[in-house]
């Protein structure tokens, strides 16, 4: 396992966390993009934590670079939030899923877990084939008949288009011209609507339909 993380600490902390786990053989850790890739490329871990706030990182960029070297590798994406438009690109290169930062460490380990089982696991991470797994992966919205589309605004589809593109809040806003706090009050109003919990089943919901 390749674990990347933005903060020293936090990293040794999931280091040493992760080292106590005996299914888990070996913990890389890297600080930054380029020792992201030499460590993938020289050691070939199952499973690279690649933390999406890393500076000078394209989460996307990475995620598509490891895939086309190796692609069993399956990149799981540390975030703080889930309204974070790189989730989304991430996801469309082809990352397995995402944890979220506070989630609690039982489910951390699941999720690994799971991951390297080649499990689907919706929450709090969406599993690989990002785009063509969708009607499989939203089964349970779709049952409850909790996504209509056609209940959004124009405004609503615009700012959902440009969400499923990975545009960030602020890119949308000077898309649309708009002010930052609209485009986010709209997405408030789009996960009521559409019975989401954020931005990334949003925008797998719209991909669905599309």
């Amino acid at each position: 396992m390749l674990l990347t993380e933005a903060q020293r600490l936090f990293r040794q902390s999931l280091h040493l966390l992760l080292e106590r786990e005996r299914d888990i053989a070996a913990v890389l850790e890297a600080s930054d993009a380029q020792e992201v890739y030499r460590l993938a490329m020289a050691h070939r871990p199952d499973i690279v934590l690649l933390d999406v706030d890393m500076q000078h990182l394209d989460a996307a960029s990475v995620t598509h670079l490891l895939h086309k070297h190796h692609p069993r590798m399956r990149v799981l994406l540390l975030a703080r939030y889930d309204e974070d438009a790189r989730i989304v690109s991430a996801m469309k290169a082809g990352a397995a899923g995402y944890i979220l930062k506070d989630t609690d460490w039982t489910n951390f380990l699941h999720i690994l877990r799971s991951t390297a089982n080649s499990r689907q696991v919706l929450s709090p991470i969406l599993p690989d084939r990002f785009v063509h797994n969708v009607p499989g992966l939203l089964r349970h919205l779709h049952d409850s008949d909790a996504i209509e589309l056609s209940t959004l605004s124009d405004r609503e589809r615009q700012i959902l288009a440009c969400a499923a593109v990975g545009e960030s809040n602020k890119e949308i806003a000077d898309h649309l011209c708009v002010s930052v706090d609209t485009v986010k009050t709209h997405l408030h109003h789009i996960y009521q609507k559409l019975s989401v919990d954020g931005r990334v089943e949003a925008v797998i919901a719209y991909l669905r339909r599309q």
